[in-house]
């Protein structure tokens, strides 16, 4: 099997003159995207990055992001994906945890990124609209499916957020999938402001829509008028969000007539909410479907397809290739309509966790990857997601980790005990709340602690909801009872510390 990023060779001999990437400003052509992906392939290969290194990318969602991922893989290297809203510390563990020997950043947001590179020893390249590209050229290098191409920072509910390993195997499974559910090909014009280092963004529409040779239109910063402004001023065909994008979208568009080209609206990264999915039909004749996947899947799971009866609230069927299963706690299946844990069995699934065989040997048992989220099927084969047995906060679609930040505020001087729980959210689908008792004596200051967190924590993770108790509901053994706490008694209760770049 081909490395997964030889497409642009080929695509560079087939389609040279066609648009690969676009944004409001620039186009790229696929001979392009090739020169500046093997240009960045080759300058890897000089500075002594090959085969099996892997390289830190912290870029947003940019034309510049392409070749730069693009290149890493065509070395032969690993590309470790992560947000560049992520803090010095957060940099500094996925440095030391991945063996990173390289750092890639973005000019804007790379204060912390040069910081780490100068504390670890690491060269820094730093990209932006006027970065050099590599004028040399390079072959793609050969793998083998096994061979790891990207490592996915997924958070869980103990330790650190664990590495998940994606060969360039899973990846190309994924998008020929992918091209084939959606029936896409070189005619479609496909569009996202999805963050590229999520595994929706870079698997499911950046790498699947030059599986499918077609013009991908980025999108930064979001907002929902400039999405539905692109969807007509670039005639798009098919547009990728998070819920929380499509609600941006729901509430600035005002036609018909805006969305006259899109055959293919698709939401991920949380639950769709019904009333969301209705409102855009019923306004605008636009289905939206949603499915299921995980970093672990390589985003794919299951999937509600164009043409074929969607049931509301379900997250549609498995996809080609793919086996879904719930689980009981011995591992062994249950009847059509009962709750367990979804399992995820076939190509998509994921290597394993990078240096982690114990979490590798409790997540992958068999031939089954045990997700922690609890959901049922029902007879016709539809997946229904009830709750997640992990503690993971998804907020706007961002993963965020209850206990990391948990651990910070137990850090704070003022506070004794604290929790972490997700609370619904209109707007974002779930809002992160802080639920904390203050050491005797202490008047704790919720604004300090706010901006206290925001110097440890991307600003996702900070929590935007507080509540002040005075103590913790625990079980026989001291523990923490967390499914005591009332999620919406605290979203009544709770006082909301925000600031204006907090989304």
């Amino acid at each position: 099997m081909s490395n997964a990023a030889r497409i642009v060779w080929d695509l560079a001999d087939s389609r040279a003159d066609a648009v690969a990437v676009r944004d409001d400003r620039r186009k790229w052509t696929y001979r392009d995207v090739k020169a500046r992906t093997a240009g960045f392939a080759a300058a890897l290969g000089e500075n002594g990055v090959g085969r099996g290194d892997r390289v830190l990318l912290v870029v947003p969602t940019t034309l510049e992001f392409v070749p730069a991922y693009l290149g890493i893989l065509a070395a032969g290297a690993v590309a470790v994906t992560v947000n560049p809203m992520c803090t010095e510390p957060e940099l500094s563990y996925f440095v030391e945890d991945s063996g990173a020997r390289l750092v890639v950043s973005w000019h804007e947001t790379g204060d912390a990124a040069r910081a780490v590179a100068g504390t670890h020893g690491l060269p820094l390249w730093e990209l932006g609209p006027g970065f050099a590209w590599p004028a040399q050229d390079a072959e793609c290098a050969e793998v083998e499916p096994g061979d790891l191409a990207v490592l996915l920072y997924t958070s869980g509910t103990t330790g650190h957020p664990k590495g998940a390993e994606l060969s360039h195997g899973n990846i190309m499974f994924t998008v020929r999938m992918y091209v084939r559910t959606l029936s896409l090909d070189g005619t479609d014009r496909m569009g996202t402001a999805l963050p590229l280092f999520h595994v929706y963004g870079q698997v499911a529409v950046l790498r699947t829509a030059l599986e499918a040779r077609a013009q991908l239109s980025l999108l930064r910063p979001f907002s929902g008028a400039a999405a539905v402004g692109l969807i007509a001023g670039h005639g798009l065909t098919t547009f990728s969000g998070v819920p929380t994008m499509w609600a941006e979208m729901l509430r600035a568009a005002t036609g018909k007539e805006q969305f006259s080209t899109l055959r293919l609206a698709s939401s991920g990264g949380a639950a769709l909410p019904d009333e969301l999915a209705r409102g855009f039909h019923t306004r605008f004749g636009v289905t939206i479907l949603d499915g299921y996947g995980l970093s672990e899947t390589t985003s794919a799971g299951t999937v509600n397809r164009p043409g074929i009866p969607a049931k509301p609230g379900s997250a549609g069927k498995a996809q080609p290739g793919l086996d879904i299963a719930i689980l009981d706690d011995q591992g062994e299946p249950v009847a059509a309509g009962e709750i367990g844990e979804v399992a995820v069995a076939g190509p998509a699934v994921m290597q394993g966790y990078w240096n982690r065989p114990d979490a590798t040997a409790e997540a992958m048992r068999g031939r089954w990857l045990r997700t922690g989220d609890l959901g049922r099927l029902d007879d016709d084969g539809y997946l229904w997601i009830v709750d997640r047995k992990k503690e993971l906060v998804i907020r706007g679609g961002y993963n965020v980790y209850p206990r990391e930040i948990e651990e910070r505020l137990y850090e704070h001087p003022a506070i004794r005990e604290a929790v972490v729980v997700g609370v619904p959210d209109a707007r974002l689908g779930e809002e992160v709340a802080a639920v904390v008792v203050a050491e005797p004596g202490q008047d704790l200051d919720l604004t300090g602690l706010r901006a206290w967190l925001s110097e440890r924590l991307a600003a996702y993770k900070v929590p935007r909801l507080y509540q002040v108790i005075e103590r913790l509901p625990r079980g026989n053994t001291g523990k923490v009872l967390k499914r005591a706490l009332d999620r919406e008694e605290i979203r009544r209760q709770a006082t909301y510390v925000g600031s204006g770049n907090a989304s």
